[in-house]
């Protein structure tokens, strides 16, 4: 059960595999942690260790995880990419693959737009993101599946604390992925391959947004996780995608 430590930032992680670097970050919310593998549409960790070194994470504060550290007022989502880059930098690791599940996908966004050079490709799967007849459904969902727990584990974080956290997740950028405007969406030229999802906090708009913005992007057909055949052509997809964007000297190897 290894832990990656900077200042009062714990952050506990697995790895599984060999070969070039995959991040995977399971869905989840705010509640994001290992334990979600195992009923996630795609266990990652399992279907790729044979072409990938694939780690993976619990994230900041989750409640069910390892990993704690402060609750950022402002820029929270750049709180999350300082731990899961730093990740990156306590395991050596330069250039890797991203893929994010629900929340992922605003993670991806503000790894792409931190680490440019270093996020290789990345995969949006069932990203959550704005949805305009719902604006508050991240926010309320936040509520319900996070603060609850949080606060028993957590009562010296006060009321206005979560709330500035809470409006730097979804109200600062309100629109679209919450993490990246679209007009950074539609200047990154990094490799992105998105399956979609419609779900009350996956909307549909946003991984078509996303796959019609980026002007390297791929989609997938919709829906994919049903017939059995169909998901294992899409986890297929995943696979070839991720290789055919391997670096070259990764590739050699």
């Amino acid at each position: 059960m290894p832990f990656y430590r900077k200042g009062d930032v714990r952050i506990r992680y697995e790895e599984t595999g060999s070969g070039f670097p995959l991040l995977v970050v399971p869905g989840g919310g705010l509640n994001s942690r290992i334990s979600n593998w195992q009923t996630a549409v795609i266990n990652a960790m399992a279907e790729f260790k044979n072409d990938f070194r694939c780690i993976t994470m619990d994230q900041r504060n989750a409640n069910g995880g390892e990993s704690t550290g402060p609750v950022p007022v402002d820029n929270a989502w750049d709180a999350f990419a300082d731990d899961q880059l730093g990740l990156m930098d306590h395991l050596g690791i330069r250039e890797f693959f991203f893929m994010g599940y629900c929340i992922g996908g605003c993670f991806a966004g503000k790894l792409l737009q931190r680490a440019p050079r270093r996020v290789v490709a990345a995969v949006f799967c069932q990203t959550v993101g704005h949805r305009p007849e719902d604006p508050d459904v991240m926010d309320r969902h936040s509520r319900q599946n996070w603060l609850g727990d949080f606060r028993e584990r957590r009562p010296e974080v006060s009321a206005e604390t979560i709330e500035k956290y809470f409006h730097s997740l979804y109200r600062m950028q309100p629109d679209f992925l919450y993490s990246v405007p679209r007009d950074f969406i539609a200047g990154c030229r990094t490799p992105l391959l998105v399956l979609p999802d419609d779900t009350a906090s996956h909307p549909l708009q946003t991984s078509i947004d996303v796959a019609s913005l980026a002007p390297n992007a791929e989609i997938t057909v919709f829906p994919w996780r049903e017939p059995p055949d169909l998901k294992v052509r899409t986890i297929d997809r995943v696979r070839t995608f991720l290789k055919s964007h391997l670096p070259m000297r990764a590739a050699a190897q």
